[in-house]
């Protein structure tokens, strides 16, 4: 859980459209101290050269693939050599985790036959996930594509669908493939604006996004905030296993091989 403090420095907050929120991320964060630095590539806003003057970075999701071929995925997926370097906390979600895959020489693509996470879908944490903190049973998802486990990675949560859901690299960079961060609010903007995706194979229909927000959200809420203090502050729940409060220092690589909001 994220400790609150009037001042606790800046996190970099990438986002991929003139309108996306950081949602509940931004939320958590902004209520325990951090102050978010905003920034949009692909309208132009750069990314700095070094985080010295950030505690750490959060790159979300977006319509675009993670393998397009745009100037500024490039320049994005490039950068991530930066949080890596610095050894500074990093969470990528959804093309963050995408991109942070591409960067470290693994793929991302969806599934020849098309199926489409988009909904809400159960999530089962592996051996090392059940280590660090409670993962929640069901997840919202909404994605096209999906990626393989980087090497040197460690497997935190896996699906039926799309099998790599969660991992871990080194002490510091973090990527997941669900979204724990929406709102009511943005929910419902994404089942309006994203109702064509709705026939794909494997989609939910539009009531069965706010229907299951119903049962699962609380728990993904909480599993967030766990989530978050574990990142930025290394701090494992109150009801964690007893290796989570070694934070996982020695990494044992799973590997696994097996997509865009």
């Amino acid at each position: 859980m994220l400790a609150r403090d009037p001042d606790k420095g800046s996190i970099l907050i990438v986002l991929h459209q003139e309108l996306s929120s950081p949602g509940r991320v931004g939320q958590l964060l902004a209520a325990s101290g951090y102050h978010l630095d905003i920034r949009r590539p692909p309208l132009g806003d750069p990314l700095p050269d070094t985080l010295d003057n950030h505690r750490g970075a959060v790159v979300f999701g977006g319509p675009m693939s993670a393998n397009d071929p745009d100037e500024f995925v490039k320049r994005e997926t490039d950068w991530l050599a930066v949080p890596l370097a610095e050894n500074k906390p990093f969470l990528g979600i959804c093309l963050g985790a995408q991109m942070l895959v591409n960067h470290l020489g693994g793929r991302v693509a969806g599934h020849d036959d098309g199926l489409v996470e988009v909904g809400w879908y159960p999530l089962r944490a592996t051996q090392e996930g059940r280590g660090l903190l409670d993962w929640p049973d069901m997840v919202y998802q909404f994605h096209r594509e999906g990626f393989s486990l980087p090497s040197g990675a460690t497997l935190l949560a896996e699906a039926d669908h799309y099998p790599n859901q969660a991992f871990r690299y080194g002490d510091n960079a973090w990527g997941i493939q669900f979204h724990a961060e929406l709102t009511r609010v943005m929910m419902q903007r994404w089942v309006v604006r994203g109702a064509q995706r709705f026939v794909l194979p494997g989609a939910q229909a539009g009531r069965e996004h706010l229907a299951g927000r119903m049962l699962w959200d609380m728990r993904l809420k909480r599993w967030l905030e766990d989530f978050l203090g574990l990142i930025f502050e290394h701090r494992p729940p109150a009801n964690a296993p007893q290796s989570a409060h070694s934070v996982a220092r020695n990494v044992t690589p799973v590997r696994r091989d097996a997509e865009p909001s």
